[in-house]
C-alpha cells in the first residue's frame, strides 16, 4: 500500500485530520508531518496574547501517524476500500517544547508490538527545528470494519 492511499483510508476528515503528508511508512515504522494552521480555534484562548497548541493535539498528531497510519499499513492486505476505525487504549506522553501556531511538526512512530488489531508504538514528536517537542508510548485498537 502506497502513503497516499494510507491516508484515503483514515477515518478522519479537517478540522480533525493532523496528518499533511507521510514521508515514510513500514511494516516498523512510519514518519509524517502536519502544520498547526493559525486559524485554529483552539489558539483563541490556549494562552490568551500567546497562543500555544493544546499537548491533546499534540498526542493526536502521533496518534494519527502512528496508530491509524501505521495500523492501516500492517492491515494493508484486509482493509480493500474499507476505512478503519481506530481507538486509543492507552497513553504515556512527556511534553518537553511548545508549539506555536503555523508550526510544522514531524511525528514519528515504531511500533513495539501489532497482536491481535491492538498497535503498540513508541512515538515522538519533533519541531522544524529538530528539537523533540514530546515522547512517549502510545497503544490502540485497529478495526477493520470488513472483518466485524
Amino acid at each position: 500500500m502506497t502513503k497516499e492511499k494510507v491516508l484515503l483510508h483514515l477515518p478522519y476528515a479537517p478540522p480533525f485530520l493532523f496528518v499533511d503528508a507521510l514521508e515514510y511508512i513500514d511494516e516498523e515504522r512510519v514518519t509524517g508531518t502536519y502544520i498547526f494552521k493559525p486559524d485554529l480555534p483552539c489558539y483563541e484562548g490556549h494562552f490568551k496574547g500567546q497562543p500555544v497548541t493544546p499537548g491533546v493535539l499534540l498526542t493526536e498528531v502521533m496518534a494519527q501517524v502512528g496508530l491509524a497510519c501505521l495500523g492501516i499499513y500492517l492491515l494493508r492486505d484486509s482493509i480493500q476500500q474499507q476505512v478503519p476505525s481506530v481507538a486509543m487504549t492507552s497513553t504515556q506522553i512527556d511534553f518537553y517544547r511548545p508549539v506555536s501556531p503555523g508550526e510544522k511538526v514531524t511525528a514519528t512512530a515504531e511500533k513495539i508490538y501489532f497482536r491481535f488489531n491492538k498497535l503498540k508504538c513508541r512515538v515522538a514528536l519533533y519541531n522544524a527545528a529538530g528539537e523533540l517537542v514530546c515522547d512517549g508510548i502510545l497503544a490502540g485498537m485497529i478495526i477493520n470494519r470488513s472483518n466485524e
